[in-house]
Formats: C-alpha cells, sequence, structure tokens
C-alpha cells in the first residue's frame, strides 16, 4: 500500500490544480458507466507494460496503459457506432455513495480519426488521482447519436483501490525502457578515441537489461565506423577497435555473445556526405540495432 500511496503523491499534485467548473444541464445528459455491481477493473502486468482497463457497458472500454520508458496514458475506446465526434469535456464527478462532492473540470479533449480519445499523460495522472479518491473522471460529448443531446461516459471508482495497488507494483518492476527507445542506437567518440565515456556505458546499460530481458531478441548488430580524417586503414583499424569495445561491455553486462554480429568499416559510410566539422562528429560513431522475433 505504501508504493501505492508514494506513485499517487505525484498524480496529487497534478490534481490539486484541476479548476472547479459545473457544467450547463450535466443532469440531462444520457450516460455510460458500470454499476457499483458491475464495476471491474482488470490488470494485465509484465516488466514491459502494465494496462488498467475497465469495461463501460453498451459503450466499450477505458484503459490505462504505462509502457516500460514512458509514462501513463489513457485512452477511450467506444465500440462502433455511437457516432461520436469533435471535442469532449472530461471532468471529475462524485461517486453515487459521495453527495454534495462538486464536478471539477480537467480540460478538453477530442475524438480521433479512429473514434477513440487520447488522454494526455497530465490528464491521465489527474483521472488516475481522482479514482484512487473515490471520484469519476468523466468524458461529456455533445451530438449523440446524431442529435443535438449531450451524452456522459465515465469511468466507476468502485474496486478501484486494490487494482491500483497491484497497478503500482507492477509500474515499480517495468525496465528503464521500452524496445522502440532502444532498438536503433547510436553512441558517439571524441576524434582519434575508441574508450567508452560513461555518458555511452550508461546508454549500453539501457540495452543489455532489455536484451537480457525480452527473449524475442535474437540478434544484436553492433557497428563501428570512423570520419574521414587521416588514413583510410587506420580509420578501419579505429572503427574495429570501437566496435569491438562496446561489444565487449555488453558482454561483461551479460548479453548472450551468440546474439551479437560485430562489424567494423572505416570512413565508408558517414552520416552525410558532406565533410564538415558536424558530420565528422556524428560519424565517428557505433551503431547498435536490435532485431526481435
Amino acid at each position: 500500500m505504501r508504493l501505492a500511496q508514494l506513485l499517487l503523491s505525484s498524480l496529487f499534485v497534478s490534481a490539486l490544480s484541476v479548476s472547479t467548473a459545473l457544467l450547463p444541464q450535466q443532469g440531462m445528459a444520457a450516460g455510460y458507466a458500470a454499476s457499483i455491481e458491475k464495476s471491474k477493473w482488470d490488470l494485465e502486468a509484465s516488466k514491459f507494460s502494465c494496462r488498467l482497463s475497465q469495461l463501460i457497458p453498451l459503450f466499450g472500454e477505458g484503459v490505462f496503459d504505462h509502457e516500460a520508458g514512458e509514462q501513463v496514458r489513457f485512452t477511450l475506446k467506444p465500440l462502433q457506432g455511437h457516432g461520436l465526434n469533435g471535442k469532449v469535456q472530461l471532468l471529475v464527478e462524485a461517486s453515487p455513495w459521495q453527495p454534495g462532492v462538486a464536478v471539477h473540470r480537467i480540460g478538453e479533449v477530442e475524438f480521433t480519426s479512429n473514434g477513440q480519445i487520447p488522454v494526455s499523460e497530465q490528464y491521465s495522472r489527474q483521472m488516475l488521482a481522482s479514482l484512487f479518491k473515490g471520484r469519476m473522471p468523466t468524458f461529456l460529448a455533445q451530438n449523440w447519436s446524431g442529435t443535438n443531446e449531450s451524452v456522459r461516459i465515465g469511468l466507476s471508482a468502485a474496486n478501484f483501490p486494490p487494482a491500483y495497488e497491484s497497478y503500482a507494483d507492477c509500474v515499480a518492476q517495468l525496465l528503464p525502457v521500452n524496445y522502440r527507445q532502444i532498438a536503433r542506437t547510436a553512441v558517439l567518440f571524441p576524434s582519434a578515441q575508441w574508450q567508452l565515456s560513461d555518458s555511452t556505458k550508461a546508454r549500453l546499460d539501457l540495452i543489455a537489461i532489455y536484451v537480457n530481458n525480452d527473449d524475442a531478441v535474437n540478434s544484436v548488430y553492433v557497428d563501428g565506423h570512423s570520419d574521414a580524417q587521416g588514413r583510410r586503414l587506420a580509420n578501419r583499424d579505429l572503427s574495429k577497435k570501437r566496435a569491438e569495445a562496446v561489444t565487449a561491455y555488453l558482454e561483461q553486462k551479460g548479453v548472450n555473445p551468440d546474439l551479437i554480429t560485430t562489424r567494423y568499416h572505416g570512413e565508408r559510410y558517414p552520416v552525410e556526405q558532406k565533410n564538415n566539422r558536424a558530420t565528422r562528429d556524428r560519424s565517428r560513431r557505433v551503431t547498435i540495432r536490435l532485431d526481435r522475433n
């Protein structure tokens, strides 16, 4: 429980800044939300992502998705046929057991072309904070089913605390990066150098952590390069030393040597054809590329 409280502490900072605003005719809107009896939160947990979701009867699904290396993002995913579009007000309303609690307005969101509503990281954190306090994040949309009427789509806070505690445990165990963030990486070197800097080691640490945890990674390609200054044979040797230094470090961090293919190219593949300082600085590099099944 302490872990959940620690994770929530940063969420409440954002939630406290939300402005209060009662919208007109809010009680007249048709609505979708799970009843207290049917309110259920489902968690799909792994070291790669934490997915906390709730089915909204007759409407669709609300999903909090926290991917490794990223911040939590919420998406409202309607079923087809509701015909909703345009801008939507995102509110925090009182749950049925909280009479007299004022409505808070988080902000404005919008349906995308695929019919879903993606919510920003900041708004998503505020939604989590409100659920933890027992309140209902609610979307107020206009032009329901082709009419001029509004419709409310709410997330029920019933049974949320135990689900959130499991979610917080999942988030604490996420990897520090995801595949997209490290699948294509380049580390740079000073002129005539092949020793690894602290920043390069830190980047390679993240790559090693990911590869050691994802059994789907089947190849790691390490390619050494140089700039075009100096003799060609010397540059080829320099690119070899750079690539080998990276490979040795990855192996030291536990990456299976059988996964690694080490190559070196000297000055053959500059990042651009211009022979200026910026190009030379970026060409003194080792690239690391991951492939997975």
